[in-house]
């Protein structure tokens, strides 16, 4: 299997993102080399997005740095099915340490050996949440296992760097994929600096009633209550500022 590297400027090619190749490689990123110096580790992987059939456990998406041989023989050969890390992961909000995982369960003779092969050891798996769903997770390994302090700081930092990584994908597709439309968008966005529907119109040229229906659509496609909640639903999703 080829992890093939995306840009920005390669995702302009793809019509949408059920397009986008579900495993890409992780390319030089410089957040992701700073993190490397707080907390040293071999391999990461950040997966997820909070859209619909696209968040974490839901399809196998992310950017990772991990050897394409190890990917391709654990999804060929099914290993998700019996990895009791992951089921712990999909069944849980907290960090998942690989080592505490095993404690209870332990892993088939098949993963152990591949994991071993390939210098992947003590799994260890931040949730990205929202509302109490988690849609994303960011995961490393290290051949020592990781400090308290370590881990602690990945807490804390976790949703910046998935949000960063992420954000190509979020700029292209997001918006389109919950089919939101420009005119919704632009709405949006000048309401968040606190303007009324009357002076996004005069802002935008619109008629206070297509800004009225904009948002509202707006509302409805964010599953939002209300104004307020589209515009922090939409801020949260990074799709506006």
């Amino acid at each position: 299997m080829k992890l093939r590297a995306f840009s920005a400027t390669s995702l302009e090619d793809l019509p949408d993102l059920q397009s986008v190749p579900q495993h890409r490689r992780l390319t030089k990123n410089p957040l992701i080399e700073r993190l490397r110096m707080a907390v040293p580790h071999d391999f990461i992987a950040i997966s997820g997005l909070d859209v619909d059939d696209f968040r974490f456990g839901q399809r196998l998406c992310f950017d990772t740095n991990l050897p394409p041989a190890f990917i391709e023989t654990y999804i060929i050969e099914e290993l998700g099915r019996i990895d009791p890390f992951r089921d712990a992961a999909l069944k849980t909000e907290g960090t998942i340490i690989e080592s505490e995982v095993y404690t209870r369960s332990a892993p088939p003779q098949r993963l152990a050996y591949l994991a071993s092969s390939f210098g992947i050891h003590n799994r260890t798996l931040f949730p990205i949440t929202r509302n109490g769903v988690t849609y994303g997770a960011i995961t490393l390994t290290r051949t020592e296992p990781f400090e308290t302090d370590e881990i602690a700081f990945m807490e804390m930092v976790a949703d910046t760097i998935h949000a960063a990584v992420t954000k190509p994908l979020r700029q292209r597709f997001v918006a389109q994929h919950m089919k939101l439309t420009p005119g919704e968008l632009i709405c949006l966005t000048n309401a968040s600096f606190g303007l009324t529907s009357d002076e996004i119109a005069k802002t935008t040229g619109y008629q206070p009633d297509t800004v009225n229906s904009y948002i509202k659509s707006a509302i409805k496609k964010l599953g939002a209550e209300n104004r307020s909640h589209a515009i922090a639903e939409a801020i949260r999703r990074r799709l506006i500022r």
